[in-house]
Parts: structure tokens; C-alpha cells; sequence
């Protein structure tokens, strides 16, 4: 029997703040979080700028030798799981532990440490290169130490699909969980990337924004003013369970996942296909599996990364697929507030659009001052807007053709 699959526990660090809740009132509030860089000197750097997580202690989470033993995604993804699994109230030692799994995604895993360690290698020689080097920065690794931390030995792996990650992990969790492979799963994506060699990467492909005098206002997708995007860093993770499961154990539920769409542009390794044509057959996917219409949608949490051609093309392809109810959707990039977390992005972005279900407020896109006549559509302009939302929709595209559209709503009875 195919499951209904219900959201019971969230988790978030980002540079709006470091749970779920104090992330949200941010969004609602239209708070930038981007600022100066502070992980490196970025003088020789034509981009400056960041969101950072800030006042974060890991030793909430872990010992302070752990701490030391693992990367920064790693640490920012085992802190987002700690408090997804306290917020559900699951009571793992009345748990089959067999039966929750961990599905954590990563665009580029533990940077940081390859760098340091490669530092090591190039003055010092291979005999220094840590013993943890390999752990600490495989992709995977953030999945793995969560379901150690936890004793959870369900399915357990990691989904590396650029800016996708975080949505593809929580659509495979989804499909496994209908259709029984477990009751339950810690899921979402984590992500440290504002290291050097990553900016380096990145702004030699000029990808990302050099507005660094006003960094507030860098991200501002659909803005015709736009000029790359802003990276951001931190992890969103959920708790997600069978309805039969979370029911039995009288768990609290945030509300329902209904729809997943996954597809591949084979187009170009980092532009969008023209039109968004992947975009658009991943949101008709999420909309069939859903079952529902594309009127039914309330609110869109856009991918939305201010750069010319993502915003473009995906306002066209939710412009072909919701037709003559376009103008009824809300959109938003809440990128504008975050930046851009890459890997982690579609877990916060789907927590933001989870709790826009939940309290009827759809947060803004910021910095949005100077409309983009290729960007037609309602953005939802500098400040949040109240409205019932029974559906919203979260979109995430990555670097390779990478395409995920997820559908949530409120759960009834």
C-alpha cells in the first residue's frame, strides 16, 4: 500500500539564524543575512561576501574532540539533525532503529578540510596529511555520522546533485518510505563551501555577485540589477515519517509531502536549458505525482539564485506550466535573505515552505526594486504576505542539468 508521508520534526543553521523557527521569523521579516566574509582574507577575491552561520557552538552537539575530527558540513548537518530529531519527539530507544534511515546530501562535502590538508601535503609532505582527511571530506560523510550519532541503521546514504542535493535526498526519502523500505527518515541536505578555493572556482567563472559595497542587496533575484548570485552555508533537515507511524507514536506534523519530480536537462554544464524545459517537466512531474493541478498551488519557493539566466528561464517554465493561473501563485526566492547554501539549499528551502503551509505567510523576495521585463511574474516584492496556503511548491536546479520540484501541504485527517 502506497504511504502517506508526513513532515514531524525540522531543523535548520543558516545565516539567518540557527533553528527552525528563528530562521523563519527572519524570512517573514525580509532580514538580509549576507555580510563581509570572515572564514578568509578575500583581498585578492573580486567577490567579498558571504552568509555566514554565525554564534553557533558544535559542542551543543557533539564533544569538543569530535569537533576537531570532523568537516564544517559534517558538523552543520549533525547540529540541523539533532534538533529535527528533538523537535519530533521520537523516542529512539522505543524505535526499529533498522527501520529510519538517513538521506543527507552534499554538493562538494568537506572543501574546507581537502584544502587544509592539501596545504599540508604541498609544505610539509604526504606524513602530514591527516589520518581523517578522507573521512572528513567525502560527501557522504555528513549522512554517515548522523545515523551514528543516532543508531540509525536504515537506509543511509548521501545525494551529490549540485544545488539539487537537498531536494533529490528528500524526494528519494519520500518514494522510500511509501513504499515501505522504512517508517521514518532523517533527511534534508548541509553544506560549507565559503572556503578559498571554492570563491576562486566561482568567481573565475564570474557566477557570483561583486556588489560587495552593499551586501544586503546583492541577492536580488528577478531584479534586473542582478549579477550573480551570493553563497551562502549552513543545513536543513526534517524529520520525515509514515503517517500510520507518526500517528501511532502521537507525534505533532508540520504538514504533508504530496509530490516529487526529478529530471535532467542534457543540456549544459552549468546554463539551464533554454526556456527551462527541465524545470518545467520536474514541476509537472511533482504536480502528477501529487495528483493535483497546477491552480492548486498556493506558493512557490523559486530557486531563484540571481544570476541573468536562472531567474529568466525559470520564470518562463512556471509561466508555461501554470498557464492562466500564474497570477494567482505567490513566488519567492528566499535566496535574497540566505544566499545560496548550493547542496543545502532545498532542505531550507523546504522547511521555509513547509512553514509557510503552516502559518499562511509567504515570505518575500527581497531587493527586488528595478523588475526585470523577462521576469513577469508576482515575486512577492520586499514584504511578506499573508494568504492561506494549502499547497506550496519548493524548485531546485544544479550545475549538470539537475532538476527537483517538491510539493507540500497541510495535513488533514
Amino acid at each position: 500500500m502506497s504511504k502517506r508521508i508526513v513532515i514531524t520534526g525540522m531543523g535548520v543553521t543558516s545565516p539567518l539564524g540557527n533553528d527552525a523557527e528563528a530562521f523563519w521569523k527572519a524570512l517573514c521579516e525580509g532580514r538580509p543575512g549576507i555580510g563581509p566574509v570572515t572564514a578568509f582574507d578575500t583581498a585578492d577575491y573580486p567577490t567579498k561576501i558571504a552568509g555566514e552561520v554565525r554564534d553557533l557552538d558544535f559542542t551543543r552537539f557533539v564533544d569538543a574532540k569530535e569537533v576537531r575530527r570532523n568537516d564544517r558540513a559534517i558538523l552543520l548537518g549533525l547540529a540541523a539533525s539533532h534538533m529535527a530529531l528533538a523537535d519530533s519527539g521520537l523516542d529512539l530507544t522505543n524505535e526499529d532503529l533498522d527501520r529510519i534511515g538517513v538521506i543527507v546530501g552534499s554538493g562538494v562535502g568537506g572543501l574546507s578540510t581537502m584544502e587544509t590538508e592539501d596545504r599540508k601535503l604541498i609544505a610539509r609532505g604526504p606524513g602530514r596529511v591527516s589520518p581523517f582527511l578522507i573521512p572528513m571530506m567525502i560527501a557522504d560523510m555528513p549522512a554517515g555520522r548522523i545515523s551514528m550519532a543516532h543508531g540509525l541503521k536504515g537506509p543511509n546514504y548521501a545525494v551529490v546533485s549540485a544545488c539539487a542535493s537537498a531536494a533529490h535526498s528528500l524526494g528519494d526519502a519520500f518514494l522510500m518510505i511509501k513504499c515501505g523500505m522504512m517508517d521514518a527518515a532523517v533527511v534534508g541536505g548541509t553544506e560549507a563551501a565559503i572556503t578559498t578555493l571554492s570563491f576562486a572556482g566561482f568567481c573565475s567563472m564570474k557566477a557570483m555577485s561583486t556588489r560587495n559595497d552593499t551586501p544586503e542587496k546583492a541577492s536580488s533575484p528577478f531584479d534586473i540589477k542582478r549579477d550573480g548570485f551570493v553563497m551562502g552555508e549552513g543545513s536543513g533537515i526534517v524529520v520525515m515519517e509514515a503517517l500510520d507511524h507518526a500517528l501511532a507514536r502521537g507525534a505533532k506534523i508540520y504538514g504533508e509531502m504530496f509530490g516529487y519530480g526529478a529530471t535532467g536537462d542534457a543540456h549544459h554544464l552549468t546554463s539551464p536549458a533554454p526556456d527551462g524545459t527541465g524545470a518545467q517537466a520536474a514541476m509537472r512531474m511533482a504536480l502528477s505525482s501529487a495528483g493535483l493541478a497546477a491552480s492548486d498551488i498556493d506558493y512557490i519557493n523559486a530557486h531563484g539564485t540571481s544570476t541573468p539566466l536562472n531567474d529568466e528561464f525559470e520564470s518562463v517554465a512556471i509561466k508555461h506550466v501554470f498557464g492562466e493561473s500564474v497570477g494567482s501563485v505567490n513566488i519567492s526566492s528566499t535566496k535574497s535573505m540566505t544566499g545560496h547554501l548550493l547542496g543545502a539549499s532545498g532542505g531550507i528551502e523546504f522547511i521555509a515552505s513547509l512553514l509557510a503551509v503552516r502559518d499562511g505567510v509567504i515570505p518575500p523576495t527581497i531587493n527586488y526594486e528595478d523588475p526585470d521585463p523577462k521576469c513577469p511574474l508576482n515575486y512577492t516584492p520586499n514584504k511578506a504576505v499573508k494568504r492561506a496556503v494549502r499547497y506550496a511548491m519548493s524548485n531546485s536546479f544544479g550545475f549538470g542539468g539537475h532538476n527537483a520540484s517538491l510539493i507540500v501541504g497541510k495535513y488533514e485527517p
